[in-house]
């Protein structure tokens, strides 16, 4: 062929110009302005971020999720936490979800858990004061998380609570660090005034795991009563991680529906998730008539992006492919909100505390 001038047109003849969709016939969701006019409470905003784009659409579906997961009567929450949150003073809000009977199982760090307790106990954290250098800071005991200090003397003075705690076990008692931590929020109750993340667990029955236990200031803390008992002679409690294992298990197994509430990632996510393909694992490898069990639901809060391969970041598109949880096309619903925790958690909180009061 050649164009008007003679010359040959290499593309070949023109195509049929294509037919232009206008969105709605296809089914697709429309977007609208963010009014701020329009917004009169945080839920407003977070039904209005639900239909802007980003981290803000990201927020608004995780809310949206969130109100599914915990008004649906047969699901079991897990909520897993990392990071240092209760450091970052959201303690309370990890209380809220408790008390409001949103959450019926946490895993978590056990530092997490252990600057929750410091605060449980009516001890203060404080603003990091960049003039003062990290030496200084290590001379006066005060222990840096970013831009927050943790008080030394505030460990010390846990570590007296722990022991009065392990003192009241059993000697030779096995203990998982659910029932050290039930046993913990029991003294809260009887010796505190004010709220914490382990008073309301113990309160609404609520079981507290933390897998890498020994990675924690707690761990520290009953692992000298364990030192002091041997120096006197006596037997100490046992500490069984398996029996944690086993006690998230049963939970697992006893639940219809599950979904799960991340912040973070790390160890208390992965040790989370694993419980569906473990019980595929006893099921095929030992023959045991477990049931399939997925998580349905799945909220994670976390900046970490996946192409770094770590747990943190690991899509719950990923987890599919472990057994993890139900696909989409099967009644999966997910949400992953790409941002700061301390951001985002309390507006999709507060968001849902007004949608069901």
């Amino acid at each position: 062929m050649a164009d008007c001038e003679g010359r040959a047109n290499p593309e070949g003849p023109i195509e049929e110009i294509r037919e232009l969709r206008d969105g709605v016939s296809d089914g697709l969701e429309p977007l609208a302005p963010l009014d701020l006019a329009q917004v009169g409470s945080a839920d407003d905003l977070v039904r209005g971020m639900a239909q802007t784009a980003f981290a803000g659409r990201q927020l608004g579906e995780a809310a949206d999720i969130l109100e599914a997961m915990v008004k649906d009567p047969d699901c079991t929450v897990v909520m897993t936490l990392s990071g240092a949150m209760t450091i970052a003073k959201l303690g309370l809000v990890v209380c809220d979800m408790i008390d409001a009977g949103w959450v019926q199982s946490i895993v978590s760090t056990g530092a997490l858990m252990a600057h929750g307790f410091v605060e449980a106990t009516g001890r203060t954290h404080f603003k990091y004061d960049p003039s003062m250098d990290d030496k200084e800071l290590y001379d006066k005991g005060y222990d840096r998380v970013y831009d927050t200090l943790e008080l030394e003397q505030s460990l010390d003075d846990v570590e007296h609570v722990v022991h009065e705690v392990m003192d009241a076990m059993q000697p030779g008692q096995q203990y998982s660090s659910a029932d050290l931590h039930r046993d913990l929020g029991k003294w809260l109750q009887q010796n505190t005034e004010g709220r914490g993340i382990l008073r309301s667990a113990y309160e609404q029955d609520v079981p507290v795991y933390v897998p890498a236990f020994t990675d924690s200031e707690l761990g520290l803390d009953v692992h000298i009563h364990t030192l002091r008992c041997r120096d006197a002679g006596t037997l100490p409690p046992v500490y069984d991680g398996f029996k944690d294992l086993e006690q998230y298990t049963d939970q697992i197994l006893a639940s219809k529906t599950l979904g799960i509430f991340t912040v973070g990632g790390g160890v208390p996510r992965n040790w989370a998730q694993q419980a569906p393909p473990y019980l595929e694992i006893v099921r095929v490898r030992l023959q045991k008539p477990y049931p399939i069990r997925r998580f349905q639901y799945g909220v994670r809060l976390c900046p970490e992006p996946v192409h770094w391969g770590g747990l943190s970041g690991c899509t719950y598109s990923e987890g599919v492919s472990w057994g993890k949880f139900v696909h989409p096309t099967e009644g999966g619903r997910y949400a992953e909100v790409l941002a700061d925790a301390t951001v985002t958690w309390p507006l999709i909180v507060k968001a849902v505390q007004e949608r069901l009061a």
